[in-house]
């Protein structure tokens, strides 16, 4: 495993910042490349087509997520094989994530196109976007099966220590998926499908580049058309792991569901400004994320090879750097708000709005990482259905009841947006104290026979 971290051995704070920044850089770059469709489309096809393509986010997330959290299984039990030096258990594994992930690829790819229409009613979505919004969607979820391919083939690279990999794979996807984004929308005159699909090239180039790495990797991660199958036993095992971690994340996204109809109710120059101003609390949460996933990766190996203490420290020392490093990325966003959210969209109204949304939110997004590292390091250890149970009634469920209480009452941009930093910090608290609680609990995994 020469291109991976060690994380059985030797110093952890430097080597969960190695995994934790190229991880980091990895979802930025995929997310500011995925913004490129925004910002082109705003700069090129106007606040119609900006809206079309912001509305589509939180039904995107609610189609895919749940299935995006098998992968968080699969990176658990991968890590867990490789810290117990468990050849054949980690390739078994590696062969079962990839069937998966494309079967459930092509799923989502049907299911979207069928259900494009009716999801995006649900939203409220405006009749002067309806039309452009359903064409994205259609052509976004059609390329699902490299959408599916590329996280559960990250999943495994994390798993063994290797984040720089991916980071390199996607810069290269990512400049494909802006200079088309460009040709096709600027160049030909086409609209949101133009970077609609686009988008789809660039992600399948990422996944067919890191299936070909995977066919060159090590023996324990080493894939083989020949051997693609489903395994019964470790299928069980990622979903008792992932299944849980997918509710919690579709959940989520469903929350948002609420909060972008409740968007809706205020007009497509309240999408737009939420469109653009997403971007900026969503770095910060990728950047306090990825130590979170560091955890989990780093506490699976340690979990496997029964070094339960360094496991702990693991969890302290992750929490203590994704705090340092998003107050440092949020204070950066908060001290020129306009300037970033002006990269986005040139109408000055917009940017007020989203500035107004940011100077709430992008401050609180840094405690995500409370939650998101308790939450990885107990399913490292198996507990995966408590962070998922508590997230839910927490965060969710007060969003919810924020939007048809507060927001019902104080019909403003601003208020409704209080439903974030609320929701977080409820779930900060109480999955603190089932952390807690549960730790004590951990013992050695049994070793395989």
């Amino acid at each position: 495993m020469k291109s991976s971290i060690n994380m059985l051995q030797g110093s952890i704070w430097n080597k969960l910042i190695l995994f934790a920044l190229p991880l980091a850089a990895t979802s930025m770059l995929q997310q500011l490349f995925n913004s490129a469709d925004v910002a082109v489309v705003g700069q090129f096809a106007g606040n119609q087509a900006l809206a079309a393509v912001g509305v589509n986010a939180p039904v995107i997330n609610i189609m895919i997520m749940l299935f995006v959290g098998l992968s968080i299984g699969a990176n658990v039990c991968l890590a867990n094989y490789i810290g117990a030096r468990d050849k054949e258990g980690a390739n078994l594994t590696v062969h079962t994530a990839v069937t998966i992930s494309l079967i459930l690829g092509v799923v989502l790819a049907v299911a979207g196109n069928l259900l494009a229409v009716p999801l995006l009613k649900l939203l409220n979505t405006h009749e002067d976007i309806l039309d452009l919004a359903a064409l994205y969607l259609r052509i976004y979820f059609a390329g699902m099966p490299f959408i599916m391919l590329y996280n559960f083939e990250n999943a495994i690279f994390r798993s063994k220590g290797n984040t720089r990999l991916p980071l390199l794979v996607l810069v290269a996807a990512g400049v494909i998926n802006v200079g088309m984004n460009l040709f096709f929308v600027a160049v030909c005159g086409m609209n949101v499908e133009g970077v609609a699909i686009a988008t789809v090239i660039s992600n399948a180039v990422s996944a067919v580049v890191l299936l070909y790495s995977l066919m060159k990797d090590d023996e324990f991660t080493r894939f083989s058309f020949r051997r693609m199958k489903i395994n019964g036993s470790v299928l069980k095992r990622i979903i008792r792991i992932g299944f849980p971690a997918g509710i919690q994340s579709m959940v989520f996204s469903l929350s948002n569901m609420f909060v972008m109809a409740a968007i809706n109710s205020l007009g497509s120059d309240a999408v737009a400004a939420n469109t653009v101003s997403t971007y900026l609390d969503i770095f910060v949460f990728f950047l306090v994320d990825a130590f979170a996933q560091a955890a989990t990766s780093f506490v699976g190996q340690n979990y496997g090879a029964g070094q339960l203490d360094r496991c702990r420290r693991i969890t302290r020392i992750a929490m203590g750097l994704g705090t340092v490093f998003g107050a440092i990325l949020a204070g950066v966003f908060l001290l020129l708000p306009r300037f970033f959210l002006g990269l986005y969209s040139s109408d000055p109204a917009i940017v007020e709005m989203a500035a107004q949304r940011a100077y709430i939110v992008v401050p609180f997004a840094v405690f995500n990482v409370i939650y998101g590292t308790e939450s990885g390091a107990l399913r490292a250890y198996g507990y995966s259905t408590t962070p998922a149970v508590i997230t839910v009634f927490c965060v969710c469920g007060i969003r919810i009841i924020w939007i048809y209480t507060v927001f019902a009452q104080v019909h403003t941009f601003e208020t409704l947006f209080w439903a974030y930093p609320i929701s977080w910090m409820s779930c900060n608290l109480f999955l603190t104290i089932a952390y807690l609680i549960l730790i004590r609990k951990v013992k050695p995994p049994e070793k395989s026979a």
